[in-house]
């Protein structure tokens, strides 16, 4: 590939720098080149075969070899902007102690050439010459004018400015003390090339404190399914063999932001290639809606733009194929036609939204109020900060499994759809509302889910729209697994933020009042952004500001409809609280964590701040956490040797931080049941969906706890139990998976089942026990006792199924008496981590984390 195309591989960077030789088999010969030969030569046919890559032995003595890269994602699932190879044989001088470059050579790539190249005036320059700081900075400056990326390749300055970065670091590491501040090299050549490394001890422990009050709830066992995912005999929609005359989709999206759509035509003839038809608005079916994902009390989005693409990533149709192959190459061929005539530009940015007044509305119930009086706060201060401004871009996903769907036709006008869904509840009411059809003729099911992350809530809605939109149209099977690309460009992601503060301070740190200005980019339409400004704020509230003042404005712009991404508004919240904790500490010169720890919320400031939230005072252990993690011996000494070791590094820094960390948690009803089957056995469902997250398993713990008063024995009543998939059908008004508290509800709707069916069985087993004279055997007791309830008695109401289906309000939230319960869940991070400044990479080196108890 990097032969051929202009691929940017690290591998062949560092081959290079190797010296590495290649043997190739044309049509006619075998030819052996060097790579850099072989690099440079015309791009090879497709009947070229490259039959052997050839390292040499450079030996060990007087050798170093580095590599470098740096990209947008530092874990090598990204393309780097820059990459570089160098091996240099060195030699000592005895008599001045100088290090001597004997043999040196550079290679880089990725830095928007066809392949990888070396600087060989750099290396002329640099062989048989003396390591120090006159000859870096030459060497540095010939660098300059030797990597030049081509025209047209993004962030051409930054490239050169990182390749240079890399070239300083290898050599000034040569030179060991060059490091160190106002350093130069040792006299000493015996220290030349000793590798030193820059890391500090890496370990882990986890302490978690277990008892026995609950067994096995809380008992750590081996995850539900785990064998099937380590297998690879987890069943994902994808998996699902593919039903008789199945065809399959793949999105026709817009590339304008806001423009009319024309026409729709393809480069090529859509009959030889196996494409049956492309879906459109005009395609659903009368007493439908255009809707792709929607929300009670929220808003809808829709699943075609029609007539015009409000932003770029909208669907604009379904192509229908035979194949998912000849589906992507039919989307790829489609050439759209644009027109902007009477349209206004598009509204791409939070600045562009303020500046024409396009906001999206959030309902009373949702907006975050003020505390305490803002101005009084400011006249307190001892000092101001009136302009300070934090922004947060945006953010994807990145889960394994992308959108996807099979939609399979029923008798009746009834239809089931298999999706990855965090949401079937809505799945089905969207779908239902798209195709015109009653909620109960749409059937959703869900048996597992790749990873979410909040992606496969809203989001994961369109791909079961289209399926079923095209499988109702043509009473055949439709499946649909969206490409990466395409994934990403759809999904939307993390709200971008701006937030512009004023902030009032005391000389010792006190704060005293917070304005804030936040501005949020929420795309084209509401999906779940009106519960941002009450997410971001109540994460901002970890800290007692003294008064809290605000002014949000949620933006509508002409991108993509942002959604939840784990912890949504509250990372954002938080990063925002500890951008002005520093912006102060710097101000006052002050340590960062006093600051921090000055600030922390009293009990009285708690109840003021989180009205709802706050819980009583012996639950608040967030100062408790904090003074025994930041005041530890073992953090101060952490501390301090991260002192030295930036007082002795002038390019590599390492830093520590304690940040204390708020989470409200939004309890909600979720529905559960439990079911005794004839041998004993259990099946439970649950409106929870299995993400990754282990939510069978709790569910299946607190079964066993539930039912224990039956079988007290807990490990094999584990056995007996399964939790089954997701369906809409089955389990009625489900809810939704999601804000970190599913596996909560969902365990104590089991909970409550298990209630239900211990009081209506407890007697029957006491019967029994009393009739034989003694406790039955704990093998076979469920069995007994569903054996023993008369047939009558299996239903709903029936004595061997307990069902747990709590009561949810239809009204609109804005009615006074709707209230959201909440808690509050905190704990308390160390980090730490390393930083090479010149070249900008930060890399993780250790956390603990303390949440009490």
């Amino acid at each position: 590939m990097a032969q051929r195309l202009p691929f940017a591989s690290d591998i062949v960077t560092v081959l290079l720098a190797a010296g590495s030789t290649v043997t190739i088999q044309t049509a006619s010969k075998m030819l052996s080149l060097t790579l850099e030969e072989f690099l440079e030569q015309p791009p090879c046919d497709a009947k070229t075969i490259l039959l052997s890559i050839f390292v040499p032995d450079w030996g060990s003595d007087n050798v170093i070899f580095e590599t470098s890269r740096a990209a947008p994602r530092p874990f090598g699932n990204a393309v780097s902007y820059v990459n570089s190879a160098f091996l240099a044989r060195t030699s000592g001088d005895a008599a001045s102690g100088e290090l001597i470059i004997d043999e040196i050579c550079l290679a880089f790539g990725a830095y928007g050439v066809d392949h990888a190249t070396r600087a060989r005036k750099v290396e002329e320059f640099l062989k048989g010459k003396s390591v120090s700081a006159p000859v870096i900075l030459e060497a540095v400056q010939l660098l300059k004018d030797v990597i030049s990326p081509s025209e047209g390749t993004t962030h051409p300055e930054y490239r050169v400015s990182l390749a240079v970065s890399f070239l300083f670091s290898f050599l000034s590491a040569l030179g060991n003390n060059l490091n160190a501040p106002n350093g130069s090299c040792p006299n000493d050549p015996e220290k030349h090339g000793k590798v030193v490394s820059d890391d500090l001890p890496i370990r882990s422990r986890q302490e978690l404190v277990f008892n026995d009050e609950y067994k096995p709830v809380g008992k750590p066992i081996t995850k539900s399914g785990a064998e099937l995912q380590a297998s690879g005999e987890a069943v994902y929609v994808d998996d699902i063999p593919a039903p008789k005359d199945c065809l399959y989709g793949a999105f026709i999206y817009s590339t304008h932001p806001h423009a009319h759509i024309k026409s729709v035509n393809f480069r090529s003839s859509l009959a030889s290639e196996k494409v049956i038809t492309v879906i459109s608005a005009k395609d659903i079916p009368a007493g439908g809606k255009n809707v792709g994902s929607g929300w009670a009390f929220l808003g809808n989005e829709a699943l075609f733009g029609d007539p015009v693409s409000e932003f770029a990533g909208q669907n604009i149709g379904i192509v229908i194929a035979e194949t998912q192959k000849y589906a992507y190459m039919a989307a790829k061929q489609a050439i759209i036609e644009y027109s902007t005539e009477n349209l206004e530009p598009p509204i791409l940015t939070i600045e562009d939204a303020i500046q024409h007044d396009s906001y999206i509305p959030v309902l009373p119930f949702f907006a975050p109020q003020p505390i305490g009086d803002f101005d009084q706060g400011m006249c307190e201060a001892d000092h101001k900060i009136l302009s300070g401004e934090v922004k947060l871009e945006s953010q994807y996903y990145f889960y394994m499994e992308t959108q996807t769907a099979l939609a399979i036709p029923d008798e009746d006008n009834c239809i089931t759809v298999y999706v990855s869904t965090q949401l079937p509840e809505i799945t089905q009411n969207v779908v239902a509302d798209l195709l015109g059809l009653p909620y109960h003729n749409v059937r959703i099911i869900t048996r597992r889910v790749g990873g979410g992350f909040g992606g496969k809530g809203m989001k994961g809605t369109h791909a079961a729209c289209a399926c079923a939109l095209a499988a109702f149209k043509l009473r055949r099977p439709v499946r649909m697994y969206l490409d990466r690309k395409t994934d990403m460009i759809v999904a939307g992601g993390r709200h971008p933020m701006k937030a512009k503060y004023s902030v009032g301070f005391k000389s010792d740190g006190t704060l005293t009042a917070l304005h804030v200005d936040l501005g949020i980019n929420a795309g084209i339409s509401p999906d779940l952004s009106p519960l941002i400004p009450a997410n971001t704020i109540a994460s901002l509230k970890k800290y007692n500001w003294g008064a809290l003042a605000f002014d949000i404005k949620l933006c509508k712009t002409n991108m993509s409809s942002k959604s939840a991404v784990r912890a949504p508004g509250d990372v954002q919240g938080s990063f925002i609280a500890e951008a002005i904790i520093e912006h102060v500490a710097s101000v006052l010169g002050s340590d960062t964590n006093s600051v921090r720890r000055k600030n922390l919320h009293s009990v009285e400031s708690l109840t003021k701040f989180y009205s709802d939230s706050a819980g009583d005072a012996p639950t608040y252990s967030l100062v408790d956490i904090f003074d025994k993690l930041a005041s530890s011996p073992e953090y101060r000494s952490r501390a301090e040797s991260v002192g030295r070791f930036n007082g002795g590094s002038r390019w590599k820094k390492r830093g520590i931080s304690c940040v204390p960390i708020t989470y409200e948690v939004t309890l909600r009803p979720t529905p559960g049941k439990v079911s005794i089957l004839n041998d004993g056995s259990i099946a439970v469902e649950v409106g929870g969906v299995e993400i990754g997250q282990g939510l069978y398993t709790k569910v299946k713990q607190m079964t066993a706890f539930g039912l224990g008063e039956l079988c007290p024995d807990a490990d094999r009543l584990l056995d007996k139990v399964r939790v089954i998939q997701a369906d809409t059908l089955s389990m009625i008004q489900g809810g939704f998976t999601g804000g970190s508290t599913t596996s909560e509800s969902s365990c104590e709707a089991v909970r409550q089942a298990c209630t239900v069916l211990v009081k209506r069985l407890k007697p029957i087993k006491e019967g029994l026990e009393a009739k034989s004279g003694h406790q039955g055997g704990q093998e076979g007791i469920l069995g007994q006792l569903a054996a023993d309830v008369p047939d009558g008695c299996a239903g709903v109401n029936g004595r061997r199924q307990g069902a747990v289906r709590p009561r949810r309000r239809r009204e609109a939230p804005s009615e006074p008496h709707f209230r959201r319960r909440q808690r509050r869940s905190e704990g308390v991070i160390v980090f730490a981590f390393k930083l090479c400044r010149n070249v900008g990479i930060c890399t993780a080196v250790r956390h603990d984390e303390g949440v009490g108890r």
